[in-house]
C-alpha cells in the first residue's frame, strides 16, 4: 500500500507545492523563503521520518502569515489524501519532548473531525525574521485540513526557538505514532466504521 501524496495550492497570493510519502525515512527538501520556518518543517520530516518535499512562493515582501498559513492548508491536505480510508492506522499519538528548559507535548486523534487546542505561552516576536504567532497559525491551518484533534501544550519553557521546534518535534513523533499500521487491524478504527 503507497501512502503518498502530491498537493499543489496556487492563490493570488501564494504557489505551494507538497510532496508526502508518509512511510518514508525523514528525507526532505524544503524551500519557502522563510529560513526559520524551513528549519522547522525539517524537524517534522526528520523526527516524524515522513519524506518531504515542499516548495512555497508567497508575498513574503508583505510578510510571511499567507505562506505559512498556505503551506500549513497544502501539508494537512497531503497528510489526508495519503492515508486514504485509514484502514488499519494506530489513530492515536501522543509524545512529550524537552529541548533544554523546554517540554513540549502532542496528542493527535486522526479522527476526521478538526479541532485545535494550542496551549503554549510564547513571548511576541521572532525568532530570525519568523513571526512567533504564525507557529499557531500554521498548526492551526494543518489541523483543520489533516482533519485531525490535535492538542498541543507547552509545559514550561523560556526560549521561544526552543518552544517551537520542541513542539514541531513533539507533533512529528506523534504523528508518527498515529499514522503507523497496526499489523493486528485489518480494519478503520472505529466504531462508526469511517473517520
Amino acid at each position: 500500500m503507497s501512502r503518498k501524496s502530491i498537493v499543489k495550492r496556487k492563490t493570488s497570493e501564494v504557489d505551494v507545492s507538497v510532496e508526502l510519502n508518509i512511510d518514508g525515512k525523514g528525507l526532505y527538501n524544503i524551500d519557502t523563503g522563510i529560513p526559520f520556518f524551513d528549519h522547522m518543517l525539517e524537524q517534522l520530516s526528520k523526527h516524524g521520518l515522513f519524506d518531504l518535499n515542499i516548495k512555497a512562493s508567497g508575498d513574503t515582501e508583505i510578510d510571511f502569515h499567507h505562506t505559512v498559513e498556505d503551506v500549513g492548508i497544502a501539508l494537512g491536505e497531503a497528510f489526508n489524501e495519503a492515508l486514504g480510508d485509514k484502514k488499519s492506522i494506530k489513530r492515536y499519538g501522543s509524545f512529550s519532548v524537552p529541548f533544554d528548559e523546554t517540554l513540549s507535548s502532542s496528542d493527535i486523534d486522526l479522527s476526521g473531525r478538526p479541532f485545535f487546542i494550542f496551549d503554549v505561552d510564547l513571548n511576541n516576536g521572532k525568532v530570525g525574521e519568523f513571526d512567533i504567532e504564525l507557529t499557531k497559525e500554521f498548526f492551526q491551518s494543518f489541523t483543520n485540513n489533516i482533519k485531525a484533534n490535535i492538542h498541543i501544550n507547552t509545559k514550561y519553557g523560556s526560549n521561544n526557538h526552543h518552544i517551537i521546534e520542541s513542539i514541531f518535534k513533539s507533533v512529528a513523533r506523534s504523528l508518527d505514532i498515529a499514522t503507523q499500521i497496526d499489523s493486528r487491524s485489518d480494519s478503520i478504527p472505529s466504531t462508526k466504521g469511517n473517520l
